[in-house]
């Protein structure tokens, strides 16, 4: 989840916050083929979280269709490879071949309207 506001923040800006609409994300993938590193932004009920975009079962990208992490009903993540479901608020699987793992969670903070991953 993000952070309180900060305007003394450093790091990589993600995007405007107001890029993620409620009920909705998008995906970054930054470096080369061998260092690419893939995460995702969700808003879920005004919040924000942050993960690496990788299944726990295989490590495949949650997003086969480009920005698509919510399973149907949109209380769920949902990894589009093998159906694995996650909790939006810490990343534990809930049902699906990875059951008992989670997501990697990604630090984000506000700065102004602007996402920063201060670690990236």
């Amino acid at each position: 989840m993000s952070s309180p506001d900060r305007d003394d923040v450093i790091g990589r800006v993600l995007c405007r916050a107001s890029d993620i609409p409620e009920g909705g994300g998008r995906g970054f993938v930054f470096g080369d083929a061998s260092d690419q590193r893939r995460l995702f932004i969700v808003r879920h009920r005004g919040a924000l979280y942050a993960y690496r975009n990788a299944c726990p079962h295989v490590g495949t990208p949650l997003d086969l269709a480009p920005d698509r992490f919510f399973d149907p009903s949109g209380t769920l993540l949902q990894c589009s490879t093998h159906g694995a479901q996650f909790r939006i608020d810490d990343g534990a699987c809930v049902a699906g071949p990875c059951a008992g793992k989670r997501l990697t969670p990604v630090e984000i903070v506000l700065s102004g309207e602007f996402v920063v991953a201060p670690t990236l």
